[in-house]
């Protein structure tokens, strides 16, 4: 049995641009602020990130160090790769993402790279949503290796996010028998509960995670998984519609990693959908680097019982700022964020639709429901929702808060 590396812990968020849709943000001058430095060449320090003197990042020193003294060395660029990729996904910094690439660079264009280069390079291809080219390279990994615990894992969480779930079972069902009982029983919750299982689901990985923590004190992978799973069982909850049993389950694991991006993302959405805008902005005031969750941040202050006007008015500034970098770049990683950003924040419900459409050909996650057919009610264009609310009722998708916009799309309530 391979074991499944701490890398697994991020998988549910595989999709998810919450983390990683920040880059305009370090290069374009907000408002009012002086124009952008141009280095002069590529070797130019533009900045060195702090030491922190955990014991991860003494390992990522020497990681470095083993990296400049064997760039081409597949085995530990894709272990570089790795660590890099961990601490983006778990800072929400995206300039991570692009180390991790940089260690990488000697094959990323390659056709059949050294199989643990495969493997990183199909992660970060999902992290950017360029799915297609994701599965290609997951395909060849798990034909060059069929043992490879991590690759049927990340294939079946990418076929998830595309709405792929037979083929997404049948990737998890692969996974059993080469992972222990809570990555194989989070990996099957994770495709069957967004299939119209979602109580079953939800009980199964509820007592994979009570079996695992009977088990004893887990080691550094398994604590990363064990993240996972009370996360993914906090979603379930919300989309049942349980706040408090969902509320309880973030705290369990933002208690445990205070500073995880997606998990603030999702307890954020949580509140704002109670409107409990004070708490989304003591939550988020010290993550704002992240898009994803200045976006939240930013609905909430608009939302709160004394708005400050200027301070809403930068952010969205900021925003908008951010997002247009992305569009000029050809990143669509952001649409949902920016399809929401138009509806709540500029109150333009047909961009908001264009946007969540287009998002809708990528990836078909609850989240990705919601705002195209919330987008749709405040359009006043329920046909433009029509083949989504077909797509749900075929997939038997249980999520309380898209329930209730179907009902209003298909009921004419608008």
């Amino acid at each position: 049995m391979k074991p499944v590396s701490c890398i697994i812990r991020a998988a549910a968020a595989a999709a998810d641009a919450l983390a990683f849709a920040a880059f305009a943000s370090m290069a374009l001058p907000l408002p009012g602020l002086a124009a952008a430095f141009v280095p002069q060449s590529g070797a130019e320090v533009l900045e060195t990130l702090p030491r922190r003197g955990s014991a991860f990042d003494a390992a990522l020193r020497r990681q470095r160090a083993q990296l400049a003294a064997a760039p081409r060395d597949p085995a530990v660029a894709a272990d570089a790769a790795r660590r890099y990729i961990e601490l983006g996904r778990a800072s929400g910094d995206p300039r991570y993402l692009g180390y991790a690439q940089a260690a990488l660079a000697p094959w990323w264009q390659a056709a059949a790279p050294p199989v643990p280069v495969l493997l990183m390079r199909a992660t970060l291809l999902q992290s950017g949503h360029r799915f297609v080219e994701a599965i290609r390279d997951l395909d060849a990994v798990t034909r060059a290796d069929p043992g490879n615990a991590q690759a049927w894992l990340t294939l079946a969480t990418v076929q998830v996010v595309r709405g792929e779930y037979d083929a997404a079972v049948h990737s998890c069902g692969r996974l059993s028998s080469l992972a222990g009982q809570l990555a194989s029983m989070t990996c099957l919750a994770n495709a069957r509960a967004t299939n119209g299982e979602l109580a079953a689901s939800e009980r199964l990985l509820a007592l994979a995670i009570e079996r695992s923590d009977s088990a004893g004190a887990p080691d550094a992978s398994n604590a990363g998984l064990r993240l996972w799973a009370l996360t993914l069982l906090g979603e379930l909850a919300a989309r049942r519609g349980d706040a408090a049993r969902a509320e309880l389950r973030f705290s369990q694991v933002l208690a445990l990693a205070p500073g995880e991006s997606y998990v603030l993302g999702a307890y954020a959405d949580l509140l704002l959908d109670q409107g409990r805008s004070a708490e989304v902005l003591a939550l988020l005031r010290d993550h704002l680097r992240v898009d994803g969750l200045l976006l939240r941040h930013t609905i909430a202050a608009q939302a709160a019982p004394s708005p400050r006007a200027p301070e809403v008015a930068s952010a969205i500034a900021e925003l908008q700022a951010r997002f247009d970098a992305a569009t000029r770049r050809g990143d669509a990683i952001h649409q949902r964020e920016q399809a929401r950003f138009e509806l709540k924040l500029r109150h333009n419900a047909r961009a908001a639709l264009e946007l969540a459409l287009a998002n809708w050909q990528v990836q078909k996650e609850p989240a990705d429901l919601r705002i195209l057919l919330q987008a749709a009610l405040a359009a006043r264009d329920p046909a433009a929702a029509h083949p989504a609310l077909a797509w749900r009722r075929q997939q038997g998708l249980e999520d309380a808060e898209a329930a209730s916009l179907a009902r209003q799309l298909e009921g004419g309530a608008l």
